[in-house]
């Protein structure tokens, strides 16, 4: 792009009329989609009508590379960078599946670019305009931007990587994050400003300042009443580190230029993070179509936003500097109008055609069904009715209308086989396009990778967990330039558990990272560095803490691939450390959050840290997020150290049978394993009781093959174990083998579950002992069962 200065008067005039013409049509997009939502044809509507001067330059200064993390009120940018067209914009707004977004499964405005090929390998994102899927909860742009942006600086930084040309060229890439002046209240954006002025990497931050955060003005939002002014304490100075702090008016043309332009090119060649704060924005059509906002603003603050719209504004300017004539302004205004009436119109009916078309055929045969057997009518006719009444078709109204009709009509007929075929399709076609890609595709599932043993020299000595985690780390950043790991205390003291040892000063501290105490940038970072090409370990010191960060996790990270319908990977890998230590928030087994919260991730649950790796190396190998949950008390066990420990793999959703028995089969996974394995040895000991032990080595996916039913079957009693609270876990597991492995059929006994406590783990020896299980709780619970 040129600088304006460049430009001769001429073609700077005609490039200010090209931005308000993209600004213009983005309004009169807004306006067309608003009435489409209060006329029944989109469900709900949310535009960026107020912003568009502000967002047409921004347009300008961004250069192929670069990266969006933005949200729901840019669809001007988009639009002024080709990523969307108009067509597009309404085709969204009805749910269309074919929307190149998200297909039909996010709302208006949510946009995203191809990052991965059908194969899941990496674009060239070098020659592209790079859109991280939006998410619609306030802020949530913020932590991922941070890793975006930090990918740059990495980039940079690091020679190793060069040589991924397609990635980066060498971070020369500006991250742009964008966001409304009322979610900046939220702890999302103080955390993430925090943190990126600590790593100085290019991310630049706009605000869209309209007033409000829905009806509630920013004097009861942010102290001082603005953004800029809460944050002033994080300007940057000589020999500081910070953000540079840039406040100018949405509807100053020629200053949005200037600022803007200096703005991107500070962060493109500093690698210094800017916060733009765009203020005097308005909101000509409120905040949604769920709401008028004439509700909460008054008469004065309404007709102010009028005189100072963006629009208004610049057109006052181009006629005031003589940039335009009032009849090409005219002109183009007109234009835009009738264009986008005749877009409306065209993918109105690219969308609700083919059901039209659908439910046309389907009542000529039922028509026909009701001339050979006219006594249906009485039963159909209503039903008929009411389905030609429904002024625009859902694949819904289809399939609710044929299964009704199906249970009323002979089933013997062939043309009642046909609208079994009708309805078939729908439901065939509506789980094609809303129940597929919650992970990867097949070519880079880790689901793929089979269990490769592990091997071990004949006079493999013995060492701490701890020392093959380190050996294994050592071994990997050797082989994987691309791998990079952070977290609080990973990088000079080489993690708290030493894993981590002396591996920041042998691959340098762009690789092995420190962080501050922030858990949901740790988050974040993870996820751009991830969405980026890179191989992300993202450490979370206790798996209690990892409540500051699950958001990010439950909202953005295990969503990406199925609300970008596959377009986009987030090969993110957690790792933490639970189970047993010490008090109530160092011992935490809080899985059933994890599986319930994170569906699209695979939660590994490791025994020891030789299985712990084999696990990081099946994940290493896919594009799907996982977390590895390492015991605690593992640390200082000891364990053979493996030979070749970048080979071996641990299949996900394989158990494993670590003890073979007879007379029950106890169902578990982590530290307490070897808890049951000490009450196991004094069951047969003293009692005769043969015990198979299974680990199910991961909770998501879980026992892929059913071999736990296999067992069950020999055993025909059954005991579910975990350090979770009752009804989690345990609970989580008897559903898996007994409902879905139909394992009811093989009991000789009531199936039971045996769980930590309630209450959170008490500090002490025995705090533990009475707060999860223990070896004389599974001796009586085993007892308990085999007794019926």
């Amino acid at each position: 792009m040129k600088k304006q200065s460049s430009l001769s008067l001429n073609d700077f005039k005609r490039q200010v009329l090209k931005d308000y013409s993209a600004a213009y049509l983005s309004r009169e997009i807004s306006i067309a989609g608003r009435k489409e939502v209060l006329n029944g044809r989109g469900r709900f509507g949310i535009f960026g009508d107020g912003k568009e001067i502000a967002q047409v330059v921004l347009a300008k200064y961004l250069q192929p590379g670069d990266f969006r993390s933005g949200y729901y009120r840019d669809q001007t940018l988009m639009l002024a960078l080709g990523i969307v067209t108009p067509k597009q914009i309404f085709s969204q707004l009805y749910g269309n599946t074919q929307e190149p977004f998200s297909g039909g499964r996010q709302m208006v405005n949510h946009y995203c670019t191809p990052f991965v090929n059908e194969d899941g390998s990496w674009k060239d994102l070098t020659k592209q305009f790079n859109v991280s899927s939006d998410i619609s909860p306030t802020a949530s742009q913020m932590p991922r931007a941070v890793g975006i942006a930090l990918a740059s600086k990495l980039f940079r930084q690091n020679k190793d990587l060069h040589q991924f040309s397609h990635l980066s060229n060498k971070g020369n890439e500006v991250c742009i994050c964008t966001i409304g002046d009322g979610a900046t209240s939220e702890g999302h954006f103080w955390e993430s400003l925090n943190a990126i002025g600590v790593i100085q990497a290019p991310l630049v931050v706009l605000v869209w300042d309209d007033g409000y955060g829905i009806s509630v003005p920013k004097q009861l939002q942010t102290a001082k009443g603005s953004i800029s002014d809460a944050f002033s304490g994080l300007q940057k100075e000589e020999g500081t580190n910070g953000i540079e702090i840039i406040v100018v008016k949405g509807w100053d043309y020629p200053t949005l230029c200037v600022e803007m332009e200096q703005a991107i090119e500070l962060a493109r060649t500093k690698h210094t993070p800017v916060l733009l704060h765009i203020e005097e924005l308005t909101q000509p059509l409120g905040h949604s179509t769920s709401g008028s906002h004439e509700r909460y603003k008054t008469a004065e603050r309404l007709q102010w936003e009028k005189n100072w719209d963006c629009l208004s504004k610049m057109r006052e300017w181009m006629l005031e500097s003589e940039l335009a004539e009032e009849s090409e302004i005219q002109s183009v205004e007109e234009g835009t109008h009738a264009d986008v009436q005749d877009i409306v119109a065209k993918a109105r009916q690219e969308y609700y055609f083919p059901l039209e078309s659908y439910a046309e055929q389907i009542d000529l045969v039922i028509t026909k069904i009701l001339k050979m057997y006219p006594h249906f009518i009485e039963k159909i006719e209503p039903l008929q009715n009411k389905f030609n009444s429904i002024v625009n078709y859902t694949y819904k109204d289809m399939i609710q209308y044929l299964s009704n009709l199906k249970q009323l009509l002979p089933q013997n007929e062939l043309d009642v086989f046909l609208l079994d075929k009708y309805l078939q399709k729908f439901i065939i076609e509506g789980k094609e396009n809303y129940n597929t890609n919650l992970f990867c595709s097949p070519d880079k599932s880790p689901l793929l990778v089979s269990t490769k043993k592990i091997n071990f020299d004949e006079n493999a000595k013995d060492v701490n967990g701890y020392e093959v985690l380190n050996h294994y780390f050592t071994e990997l950043f050797n082989a994987n330039p691309l791998v990079v790991a952070f977290g609080e205390d990973v990088g000079q003291i080489g993690d708290v558990n030493q894993a981590f040892s002396g591996l920041q000063k042998k691959f340098g501290k762009h690789r092995i990272m420190d962080t501050g105490i922030r858990e949901i940038t740790i988050m974040g970072k993870g996820i751009g560095l991830a969405l980026r090409g890179l191989r992300p370990i993202a450490e979370i010191q206790y798996l209690d803490y990892l409540i500051y960060g699950l958001q990010p996790l439950v909202d953005d990270a295990v969503t990406t691939t199925y609300r970008t319908d596959g377009k986009q990977n987030c090969p993110l890998i957690v790792r933490t450390r639970g189970h047993r230590l010490e008090g109530i928030f160092h011992s935490g087994s809080l899985l059933a959050m994890l599986i319930n919260g994170l569906r699209g991730m695979h939660i590994c649950v490791p025994r020891n840290m030789t299985q712990a790796a084999g696990m990081y190396n099946t994940l290493l190998q896919g594009n799907d997020p996982g977390i590895v949950i390492e015991c605690l008390n593992g640390y200082r066990q000891k364990e053979k150290m493996p030979n070749q420990i970048l080979d071996m793999t641990v299949a996900l959703g394989e158990v494993e049978v670590l003890q073979e028995g007879s007379d029950i089969t106890i169902v578990s996974y982590g530290s307490v394993l070897r808890i049951i394995k000490e009450a196991a040895t004094q069951l047969a000991n003293i009692y005769n009781i043969h015990c198979e032990i299974i680990d199910v080595q991961t909770l998501l996916p879980f026992d892929r093959e059913h071999d736990i039913v296999k067992s069950l079957q020999k055993t025909n009693r059954i005991l579910f174990i975990d350090e979770d609270v009752p009804s989690g876990t345990t609970a989580y597991m008897f559903q898996q083998v007994i409902e879905i492995q139909k394992g009811y059929q093989y009991l000789d006994a009531s199936p039971k579950c045996l769980s930590a406590k309630e209450h959170r783990p008490a500090y002490g020896p025995d705090g533990d002992y009475f707060s999860k299980p223990n070896i004389e709780d599974v001796v009586a619970a085993v007892l308990e069962v085999c007794k019926e």
